[in-house]
């Protein structure tokens, strides 16, 4: 693989990584927002998946930055977007006492947060599909996800 195609392959790690370092951090910081959306959704234990959800965001976003275990890291976050998205941005959003243009309004971002979920999910597939390049854990490893054919 080139350099140039390597260097790329850095790039695209740093820019998905950031979004679940910075989510995971900030749910670990301060899990509120996140068990009330849980609870929203009708699971159990908010709190304490809210945590988990932070964990999981933060070491997973931090294995892709550096390509350590590309593959499972790339996989688990796509599932985990998948999921996300169906269960926290499918269907419409009712908030009591909002007018009824701001739930509008909620509702179209609410579908852009389910296409965007769904997006990264394609994009963590690809990066668990091509490997993490030679800039990487897994390069150093000796550990490269070969690139398909």
């Amino acid at each position: 693989m080139s350099t140039t195609n390597n260097a790329l392959i850095l790039l695209a790690r740093i820019l998905l990584s950031v979004i679940f370092i910075t989510s995971g951090f900030g749910k670990l910081a301060d899990p509120a927002g996140t068990a009330s959306m849980i609870t929203g959704a009708g699971l159990p234990a908010a709190t304490g998946l809210a945590y988990l959800a932070g964990l999981f965001e933060l070491v997973a976003g931090l294995a892709i930055l550096v390509g350590f275990q590309t593959k499972i890291a790339g996989w688990a976050l796509a599932v985990f977007c998948v999921f996300t998205g169906l269960a926290f941005h499918s269907g419409t959003i009712a908030v009591p006492g909002w007018p009824e243009p701001a739930l509008g309004w909620i509702n179209a971002l609410n579908g852009i947060m389910m296409m965007k979920n769904f997006t990264l999910a394609g994009a963590y597939i690809l990066i668990a599909t091509v490997g993490a390049g030679a800039y990487s854990i897994d390069a150093r490893r000796g550990t490269r996800a070969p690139l398909a054919a």
